[in-house]
């Protein structure tokens, strides 16, 4: 046996000894014999057409030794026909089994989806995919791409989606695509995301809703509970799945904790012109936009790049100018020919690839991003440096979650260029003062009685630095304990939402069939039950809005032919969303463009620079006429009434530390008199039977906008140039929400809004906004389906 390489399987502790699913494999990496080759020379054929012979022209396609967990998952790919789940670190290759799903799809011409859950990572494996499909040899036009706002080959071989499409594929009118016909496989890329609270769903039901023939591969970073996650999946969905684990990372992490140098002194050190000690290029990680430009601001004093790298940047500028001359543009570029990017939310797409283009072309050693990069696109670097550990509100901040921060270390290392990756978490300044401080007087003989001595010692004890009561700290501890900490388990994280509850009845027209759907959830018997609880409440609020009849035996539901009109909105709850189209009927243009407004949620830190206060603008007829006296009927003080004190109010609606940051402080009372939106939501509360919280957030923004649709001049006014694409979204996000409207409705003042946006998103990122709104009709999918069938 000395010969043969050691397998051994490994079982949680609490997963059954008989496993229904193939169980997980962990690879002693240190064997010798090429596990793959010795089954690649056995007698075993592989199950389906040639596949054999095509994973045999796939490895022919490589010019480089694989991974054992890659030799091993291949293999598992092409004889397991239920498909397989791979858990690895980040930088291990994963993505080379997706292209061997992806190149048999194309040697047999067999369909196959590979979602992404986001829109940029999804661009950017459709255009690596069509690299590789033409370097195999095949046409660039047998990779398409689906994100929702752009379709590109919707029809090809190998379909690009974002995770939702694949969704709206399942739930479609047409059986020959809600039934994969011609479809062999689906890949789902970062599967993790699984674990989303408000988007994991589509992962889980496009899991349920796959049919039997269609083969999966998950892959995913190491998550906790893998094999119990295959054992769910077998027994309560009928899909065996084989579990192929690695902890194995192809380029190791250095992690380091910086106490004694402040953020920019310690990013200053890492640009250096021996490859041994450079340290560039790097990811620097804030939790808070603002702090992401401010970090950059300090930075642009720092010699990082050298002349001529210099004028390889301004020369690409250049070519760049005509999207670099408004708003943050300017200040960006001078950020850029000093080698400092910023990449956030707040910074449009088009900034956002220049940033990306000069970092992956190594001209910019610094990117000062948020955490949302760490799950998005692929920014290759050699380390990270977190500014801090915490994230939150002031005064309640919290250490990040281990699979944050997980995310964010697994950025660090090249695999084409570095042997290490390196991780740097940077301390407080207030501790990294004191860490120089203690140095100092460390150094001091606190013995000697020589009056120099003395008095150095005095001035040193007078000078001595302290934490202050106003800030929140972190420690190297709990830099410790995110290293250690293990992978996050995967469950459902959330209930279903109404969209699914909708297509769940009209599918098998039994409660008892949902019930079943939503018992059979990933996680425990408590949320089982908590989620059960909350579909009785969503029953309760669709039959008391006259949506449906329960049937006496509870088993099933009567659905009424209003129930169509919640099929419109996918964006918001429906329940809302048809309610509010109601009262609209009574409102003028103003009044709806400020109502869909309130529906489209803006970051705190945003929204208070553009909220609504009651009096801001001349009421409607819908305020006037119908919501204004509805409210005085139900109590609901308005403004101008007398309001209570702020002594008397007991703080339970506010949620600022200090007032003055409450948008509705006036210096004297936390009395909120409600704003046209308050009131419709209000007022639909009442309406329920059973509690549901209902976002609104009032504020005046588009119609500024749309005055003379001059964007820059709205964001400057208002304080927000660093939040230029936050505005940017909001405006295309109207432009959807008024397209739901306005099919429900057919009301042209909904088109009219939608084309106001729709012209000034142009004005801004014609590119980006053309990607964005060139294609709904896949949006439409999930509506269609159930009106179809209703």
């Amino acid at each position: 046996m000395s010969g043969l390489p050691h397998v051994s399987i490994a079982f949680n502790k609490d997963t059954p000894a008989i496993h229904a699913f193939e169980p997980a494999v962990y690879i002693d990496h240190t064997v010798a014999d090429s596990l793959w080759a010795r089954r690649r020379s056995s007698s075993r054929k592989l199950p389906g057409m040639d596949r054999e012979q095509i994973c045999s022209d796939f490895l022919d396609t490589l010019d480089f030794d694989l991974y054992t967990y890659q030799e091993e998952a291949l293999l598992s790919w092409f004889e397991q026909d239920g498909g397989i789940m791979v858990c690895a670190p980040t930088g291990m290759g994963k993505t080379l089994l997706a292209e061997a799903a992806v190149y048999e799809a194309l040697k047999t011409r067999q369909a196959i989806y590979y979602t992404t859950p986001l829109i940029a990572l999804t661009d950017q494996k459709y255009r690596e995919l069509q690299d590789t499909a033409e370097k195999w040899g095949f046409s660039r036009d047998d990779v398409g791409l689906i994100t929702g706002n752009r379709s590109e080959n919707p029809h090809a071989v190998v379909r690009v989606v974002v995770a939702e499409i694949l969704l709206n594929h399942l739930l479609s009118t047409d059986r020959r695509i809600s039934g994969m016909e011609g479809v062999h496989a689906v890949v789902m890329d970062e599967f993790h995301s699984f674990n989303d609270r408000e988007r994991g769903i589509v992962w889980e039901l496009s899991l349920v809703l796959l049919p039997k023939h269609v083969r999966v591969m998950l892959l995913s970073a190491t998550v906790g509970n893998p094999n119990e996650f295959a054992t769910w999946l077998a027994t309560k969905h009928g899909r065996k799945i084989r579990v192929i684990l690695s902890e194995e990372r192809r380029v190791p992490l250095e992690f380091n904790w910086v106490e004694d140098q402040l953020l920019t002194e310690q990013l200053a050190t890492m640009v250096t012109d021996n490859d041994e000690t450079n340290r560039s290029p790097a990811l620097v990680f804030c939790f808070n936009r603002d702090e992401c430009w401010d970090v950059a601001e300090k930075m642009k004093g720092l010699k990082l790049i050298g002349k001529d790298t210099r004028a390889e940047i301004e020369a690409y500028l250049d070519e760049k100018s005509e999207d670099l001359q408004d708003g943050v543009g300017p200040k960006l570029r001078q950020m850029l020919v000093r080698g400092v990017g910023v990449h956030h939310a707040g910074v449009l797409p088009k900034h956002k690839e220049i940033v990306e283009e000069l970092f992956q072309r190594k001209w910019v050693p610094f990117v000062i991003c948020t955490e949302t990069l760490a799950a998005g696109i692929n920014l290759p670097a050699r380390a990270v440096v977190l500014s801090t550990l915490i994230k939150g509100k002031r005064g309640d901040k919290k250490v990040i979650p281990a699979a944050t921060a997980h995310q964010i270390f697994g950025r660090a290392g090249r695999p084409q260029f570095d042997d290490r990756g390196f991780v740097y978490a940077v301390a407080h300044e207030d501790d990294v003062k004191i860490a120089r401080w203690k140095e100092k007087y460390d150094q001091l003989d606190l013995r000697s009685k020589e009056p120099k001595m003395l008095q150095m010692k005095k001035n040193l004890e007078r000078k001595k630095p302290s934490r202050r009561k106003t800030q929140q700290y972190w420690t190297e501890g709990q830099f410790t304990q995110l290293r250690e900490a293990g992978s996050a388990k995967l469950y459902s994280r959330s209930m279903i939402p109404y969209q699914v509850l909708l297509y769940l009845l009209t599918r098998t027209g039994s409660l008892q069939k949902v019930r079943e759907f939503v018992a059979a959830r990933f996680n425990d018997e408590d949320r089982l039950k908590s989620y059960q609880e909350q579909l009785d409440h969503m029953l309760q609020n669709l039959a008391g809005l006259q949506y449906i009849t329960l049937a006496e035996d509870n088993g099933h539901v009567e659905m009424h032919e209003n129930i169509k009109k919640l099929l419109a909105f996918r964006s918001i709850d429906p329940l809302y969303g048809a309610y509010v189209a109601e009262q609209l009927n009574r409102a003028n243009g103003l009044e709806k463009q400020l109502v869909l407004e309130s529906l489209l949620e803006l970051p705190a830190g945003v929204w208070r620079r553009l909220h609504l206060r009651p009096g801001d603008l001349p009421a409607g007829p819908l305020e006037t006429d119908v919501m204004t006296p509805l409210m005085i009927q139900m109590g609901v003080k308005l403004a101008g009434q007398e309001s209570e004190s702020a002594d008397d109010d007991d703080g339970s609606d506010d949620e600022y530390d200090d007032p003055r940051d409450d948008p509705w402080w006036d210096g004297e009372t936390f009395e909120r008199p409600p704003t046209l939106p308050d009131m419709l939501r209000i007022a639909f509360e009442a309406e329920l039977e059973a509690p549901e919280p209902i976002f609104v957030q009032a504020k005046y923004v588009t119609a500024n906008i749309f005055e003379d649709c001059n964007f820059y001049r709205f964001v400057k006014d208002r304080g927000l140039v660093k939040q230029e694409g936050i505005i940017l979204r909001l405006m295309l996000r109207l432009v959807t929400l008024s397209q739901e409207f306005a099919m429900l409705t057919g009301d042209p003042d909904y088109e009219a809004i939608g084309d106001k946006a729709t012209r000034c998103c142009m004005s801004v990122d014609p590119r980006y906004t053309d990607q964005y709104l060139s294609d709904q009709k896949e949006q439409q999918e999930l509506s269609d389906f159930a009106e179809g069938i209703l």
